[in-house]
């Protein structure tokens, strides 16, 4: 446990949030791997602010993949009775910013890079360590095209997202979308003679709204979730800039979570159509009424076949013979739609300690997460 502990410090001590830069951390995890013999790639952003890495090590060959992200969320707005960006222990916890989303995990596979090091391995590890996975896993998309050439086809790949190390073999996908409504202005005392774009606006959330009703009464659905099915949320509205003028201009934004057996696009097509309806509404009377729909962030979700080899394979390493589904989303489902074999596994609850001041992670899911890289690197080595 020193090392993982050691390397977790280090690791929290970088302030990650997604708003800021990783490469100082980078070249930390860089340095470590290629000290341990590791290849080591550098798949950058667009600004060159970020980057993500690909490291490997052993023969080539499957292998295993083990992903993870390297941003946090912020702390901003919490009370923290701890240093966020250190790393406190205090009995059988230790705190500190990450520690459960998911630096505990990085810092786990990490120790294992350090063992594999004076190992002869048989098959390849293969380590993903990806940036912005909180604001929509926006990373892992940006380096998806370099990456996908190098991953080659694993035999497995874990997401450390915190499970509590059960196996997860489920989550839904989101998309992120925003509505633009376009109406007249003018002066309120005549307000019927014009389009008003906050009217296309709530008109368009009941369009959801009804959209929802039929997901939740006669959609698919899936009991392993809590809310089990396809679900419509909208986020933000705005509008107006008085009251006395009719506004010309609205803007929600809105977002989709759903079930891996609802396709994406039907629920976009379905979407559009609204869109359209709300539109057809005013146009008689109001040409140039309209409301424009962009999607602008998606991922996928995942969901794996309970016959799927991967799931025995990830029980016995995690000692648990339970799959779960989870509520967030992961980078899994894009390995995934590689023809990767993949499932999410690692310490720490994000119910209980994710996105919370003073995040914390018991050093017993620590410990069971090592243990699991141990297996692992038996399973590699011989």
């Amino acid at each position: 446990m020193t090392s993982t502990l050691d390397i977790l410090e280090k690791l929290i001590g970088f302030d990650t949030v997604s708003k800021n830069s990783n490469l100082e951390l980078a070249t930390y995890v860089e340095e470590f791997l290629q000290l341990r013999g590791f290849e080591v790639h550098r798949i950058t952003d667009p600004g060159g602010e970020k980057t993500g890495l690909y490291a490997e090590k052993g023969p080539a060959g499957d292998g295993v993949l083990l992903s993870a992200h390297t941003d946090v969320v912020p702390v901003e707005g919490q009370s923290w009775t701890k240093d966020p960006f250190r790393l406190t222990q205090e009995g059988n916890r230790v705190y500190g910013r990450g520690t459960t989303d998911m630096k505990g995990y990085v810092a786990s596979v990490l120790a294992l890079a350090d063992r594999a090091a004076g190992s002869e391995l048989r098959e390849p590890l293969k380590i993903a360590l990806s940036y912005d996975e909180e604001v929509g896993c926006v990373g892992i998309q940006q380096m998806l095209g370099r990456l996908a050439p190098m991953l080659g086809q694993p035999r497995a790949c874990f997401v450390g997202e915190p499970t509590e190390m059960q196996v997860a073999v489920g989550h839904k996908g989101k998309a992120a979308l925003r509505a633009v409504c376009h109406g007249q202005s003018g002066h309120s005392a005549l307000a019927p003679k014009f389009a008003n774009a906050l009217h296309l606006a709530t008109d368009f959330v009941s369009e959801l709204r009804a959209l929802q009703k039929i997901y939740a009464d006669s959609g698919n659905t899936d009991l392993a979730y809590s809310v089990p099915y396809t679900t419509f949320h909208v986020g933000m509205m705005s509008g107006g800039r008085a009251l006395n003028i009719v506004p010309d201009r609205a803007e929600l934004t809105f977002e989709y979570r759903h079930l891996a057996s609802d396709r994406g696009k039907d629920i976009l097509d379905q979407i559009q159509s609204a869109a359209n309806r709300v539109s057809v509404a005013y146009r008689d009377m109001f040409p140039e009424a309209r409301v424009e729909v962009e999607q602008y962030n998606a991922y996928p979700g995942l969901d794996v076949p309970e016959t799927e080899s991967v799931i025995a394979y990830a029980q016995k390493l995690a000692q648990s013979n339970a799959t779960t589904k989870v509520a967030f989303g992961t980078e899994a489902g894009f390995f995934n739609e590689l023809g990767i074999p993949t499932v999410v596994c690692g310490p720490g609850s994000m119910e209980n300690q994710g996105h919370k001041p003073d995040e914390y992670l018991e050093l017993s899911q620590l410990a069971s997460c090592d243990a699991m890289m141990d297996r692992i690197l038996e399973d590699l080595s011989h």
